[in-house]
């Protein structure tokens, strides 16, 4: 979502407003051009105004209406007007002010958003409507090569507008991609694990005599690891696994308390709460999942709070399962080179690991002031209740 879509869908309200100042703006251009030039209406002069009413129209984002279409119906109308109007009667004088400034919005959006083989034909289509505008005037003067020079422009800017988000979905994908990679490397270790377990166990029992007692001991292990291995494999399900898995040990809430106490002894103090119980109930990829976090959202502390005199980490039971919450109380961002700030794809790949594990991630302006973090990752069977 571009950071415009994203203010729209955030402040619903101001974007009707900014698209009703929108229309005003361009058709007050229109009407402003009409009383000017109306010393002497003429038929070729009600085609023009018509003509960009209807254009400028069609430059409002309206959330109904999609934006092929109103660029189809934009770009039809003024090729009409301009092939009427050049090769019958000229127009006695024409600015084209609204109608180009639509013209090129549209070409904007296109360009810019519009699938590959649309922009490919609708791009062109608009771009030449422009260019043909301000010569339905009798005599071609500046604005035609206004017009022209702005064409070009805006067409270059929205073509590098479109490559770099074309560029950015393929490093978000590449992200995503890694991410679930690193979660199904972990969820294979853990299910190694409880098998590795099962058939220790099963192997003692069956090659060692043991009274009833014992016997059922040993099945509920069983039944408890194989419960628990049944668990992250429902987990794995989710994911989209490439590749070979790791071995690594997979870090836990005690790796978490370790980056904490390294993290205040170089930057804020770090107040860590965890619910009673979770230390020894959380599954160990739930727990893998929260040192991610809580390592991402750090690592975030850092580059964008520089400021901070806080970081307050909270991790604690919910009916959903086990809520983390990572707040500081930076306002300052801190001084780094744009190289050095990434993204947004470490929040992404932290969506994508809460989503692949059934939970969700959000990040945003905490209710107090400064940056928070909160992922809520689910506990098959349930967790405990603080």
């Amino acid at each position: 979502m571009s950071p415009v879509s994203g203010w729209a869908h955030a402040h619903p309200r101001g974007s009707a407003v900014a698209k009703a100042a929108l229309a005003a703006v361009l058709l007050l251009l229109v009407g402003f051009e009409s009383v000017a030039l109306a010393r002497q209406p003429t038929r070729p002069h009600a085609i023009v105004v018509a003509t960009a009413v209807v254009v400028c129209l069609c430059a409002v984002p309206y959330s109904w209406i999609p934006l092929n279409v109103r660029a189809w119906t934009a770009a039809a109308a003024s090729l009409a007007g301009s092939v009427v109007l050049i090769a019958g009667r000229h127009a006695l004088q024409v600015w084209g002010l609204g109608e180009g400034i639509a013209l090129l919005v549209l070409l904007t959006a296109v360009v810019h958003r519009a699938p590959g083989r649309t922009a490919a034909v609708l791009g062109p289509m608009l771009g030449l409507a422009c260019v043909l505008a301000p010569m339905r005037d009798i005599r071609l003067g500046v604005f035609t090569v206004v017009y022209g020079v702005l064409t070009v422009v805006v067409t270059a800017y929205s073509l590098i507008l479109r490559w770099q988000e074309a560029q950015r979905m393929r490093d978000l994908a590449a992200v995503r991609s890694a991410e679930r990679l690193e979660l199904a490397r972990e969820l294979h270790d853990v299910i190694a694990h409880h098998v590795t377990g099962i058939v220790v166990q099963a192997r003692a029992a069956r090659f060692t005599a043991v009274d009833a007692e014992r016997a059922d001991a040993t099945f509920a292990r069983i039944e408890t690891a194989g419960g628990e291995a049944l668990g992250a494999m429902r987990r794995l399900v989710r994911v989209l696994r490439e590749g070979a898995a790791g071995t690594q040990p997979l870090a836990g809430l005690a790796e978490v308390r370790t980056m904490a106490d390294a993290f205040a002894r170089n930057g804020p103090p770090v107040v860590l709460t965890i619910g009673r119980g979770l230390a020894e109930a959380l599954p160990a990829e739930v727990a893998a999942g929260v040192h991610r976090i809580v390592r991402e959202a750090l690592t975030n502390v850092r580059k964008h709070a520089a400021d901070a005199t806080a970081v307050r980490i909270t991790l604690r039971s919910v009916p959903e399962g086990v809520e983390l919450r990572i707040a500081d109380d930076g306002r300052v961002r801190a001084p780094l080179a744009e190289q050095a700030r990434g993204g947004g794809f470490g929040l992404a790949g932290l969506t994508e690991r809460a989503e692949a594990m059934g939970g969700r991630l959000t990040a945003g302006p905490a209710p107090e002031g400064g940056w928070e973090v909160t992922a809520v990752l689910p506990l098959e069977g349930g967790g405990p209740r603080s």
